[in-house]
This record gives C-alpha cells, structure tokens and sequence, in this order.
C-alpha cells in the first residue's frame, strides 16, 4: 500500500507540475496583451482546470491508462519491478517537465509522459510489453494536432479579419474582452486532455498493484489530479509564459483572441476521441499559424524552430531518463 501511495503521489506531483509547465500555453496570450490581469487569468485557468475531468469524458485516460501498454498481470512476486516501472516512468516525465521550465524552454508533458512510459516498459519488460498500435495512434495525435493548430489559427484569423472589415478601432475593446471566454474554452480544454492523463496513469498503477480489478477512476483520483494541476496552473510557470506570449508574434488583441479559439477547438476535439495531444504545441502552433495569416516574416521563425526542436527530442530525453531511472529504482527497492 506505500508503495502504491508513492506512486500516486508521483503521478500527483506530474499533475501539478504539468499545471505551472503548462500554465503558460493556457494563459500566455491573454496575459500578455493585458486582457484581464496575470492574478485573475491564472485564477480562472486553474478553475477550469479543475472542473473539467468532471464532465468531459475520459477517453484520454483510457487512451493513456489501456492502450499504450500491455498491463502486466498483478504478481506478488514481481511487485518491485512493477513499482519501480511506475515510478521510473513518472520520474522520467517530471525530470524533463523541471529542466525545460528552468530553461523557459516550451516542451510538451504529454511527450514526457508517454516517452518516460515507453522507456520504462522496455527495460523493464522487453517491446512485448508495448501496444504498437495504440502507441501509434498516440504518436500520430500528437504529430498530426500542431499541423491542425497551424492551419486552425491562419484559417480562424482569415474568417476573423472578413467578419470584422468594416469595423471601427473600437472592436479592439470587442476582442479584449472575447479572450476571457476563449481563454476560459482553452483551460477547459487543457484540463480535459491533459488532467486525463495522470488519471489515467494512476488508474493503471491500480491495476498493476493488484488494487483493482479492472481500469477506473475512483472519484477521489480525479479531484485529486484535477487539484493537483489547478494547483500547478494558479502557480504560473512565468518563463515560458513570456516565450509563448511574445517571442513568438508580437500578438494583439484579435490574434490572441484567434489562437486561443482555434487552440481550443483542436485540444478538446482530440480530447472527445481519446487523443493525448500537446496543448504546448497546438497554442504555439496556433500562434505561428495567426501570425503568419498577418505576415509571414512577423513570426520569429528562430524561436519556433526551438520548440519544434523539443517535440522532436522529448520523448527519446524523457524515455531515455525514465529508462535510467528503472535500474536506479530497481536495485534501491529491495532495501526499504
């Protein structure tokens, strides 16, 4: 039972940390062009973080908790390998979650967290161990959801700029204050994908340890993890902040009001069929995608390069952490 209740509480700090790394997709835009206030923007994501596990759905958890691995049966005998699989998978993600906070260098969680599963479950139990096809699924959601982003936010931008053509300087005040609702869609979408997936890791911890019979979330596990990233998100993670908000397109009321939306609509679409995206890089896409429907040469190319660099290194730095971490784990176990 400890060794579950370390688990959880590891699968909890993810959570958490998932909500200050992520805090800056969610709030960035809408802080940086002083719609409402950072106190007040942060209050509200970290809300809407909480409450939207509840009635969202959970195709994300199942996606993370059943289909990614062939969950090994419960065996007493084995339990340290078992433990130190979870644990190592956990601490792989949130190793890479911490060091590219400190760097204000916007990754994805997601990557983490399914790069640290990955490199867990081989070591610990060989490719057999893997459901390719789920894993694929999961893989193509997440290369797939920035392209959507991309084209979402240029093509939301196009629609924007047609509706609104006639209008005067003062639709301005218009779009200010339209980013609290799309801002809030975005937090509610934030929560139902990304909540989801330490729900859906801890689900499946349940089941390994012979907690559980079947894959569920007891409702305290879903409180809990949704606390859990509110309580990450109302923190702020303000070094990425400044880089998701500004250093990507120099962004007006009307562009992020166009990102948030068009974020909004591609996180919770994959949300509703179970596909774990990367809301770090949907928003920035969304961003490059407003910002090049403006003009091309406004968006900071250089700084976009560095976070398509980090999709393509997360998960083989987190797999690689969380395979490290299995064997550290496996021979300390024993002693306690």
């Amino acid at each position: 039972m400890w060794l579950a209740a370390v688990v959880t509480l590891l699968a909890l700090f993810f959570a958490y940390s998932n909500g200050f790394h992520d805090a800056a997709n969610v709030v960035s835009t809408i802080i940086m062009t002083k719609a409402i206030s950072p106190r007040k923007a942060l209050l509200m994501a970290a809300t809407c973080e909480f409450i939207a596990p509840f009635f969202l759905g959970a195709a994300v958890a199942k996606m993370i908790g059943e289909n990614i691995i062939n969950l090994p049966a419960y065996d007493p005998e084995a339990i340290h390998i078992s433990v130190a699989f979870l644990i190592a998978a956990l601490v792989g993600a949130i190793l890479w979650n911490l060091i590219t906070w400190f760097f204000g260098f916007p990754s994805s969680s997601s990557h983490a967290l399914i790069g640290g599963m990955v490199g867990a479950v081989l070591v610990a139990y060989g490719p057999d161990k893997v459901l390719w096809g789920g894993l694929l699924y999961v893989v193509g959601s997440l290369v797939l959801s920035p392209l959507l982003g991309l084209f979402m936010g240029w093509l939301f931008l196009q629609i924007t700029f047609y509706l609104s053509r006639n209008a005067t300087p003062k639709i301005n005040y218009f779009f200010n204050r339209m980013q609290i609702p799309s801002s809030i869609a975005l937090a509610l979408s934030h929560g139902s994908n990304d909540v989801q997936k330490s729900i859906g890791l801890i689900s499946m911890a349940f089941v390994i340890l012979g907690l559980s019979t079947s894959f569920h979330a007891p409702f305290w596990v879903i409180a809990s993890c949704g606390a859990a990233t509110a309580l990450g998100t109302a923190t702020g993670g303000w070094r990425i902040i400044k880089t998701m908000g500004s250093k990507i397109y120099r962004l007006r009321s009307v562009h992020a009001f166009c990102a948030q939306t068009s974020s909004a609509a591609v996180i919770l679409g994959a949300a509703l069929v179970g596909g774990p995206v990367s809301t770090t890089h949907v928003v920035s896409s969304s961003v490059m995608g407003v910002g090049a429907g403006q003009r091309i040469s406004a968006v900071r190319w250089g700084v976009a390069k560095n976070i398509i660099l980090a999709w393509f290194i997360t998960i083989p730095a987190s797999a690689g952490m969380a395979g490290l971490s299995f064997y550290l784990i496996q021979k300390i176990l024993p002693y306690l």
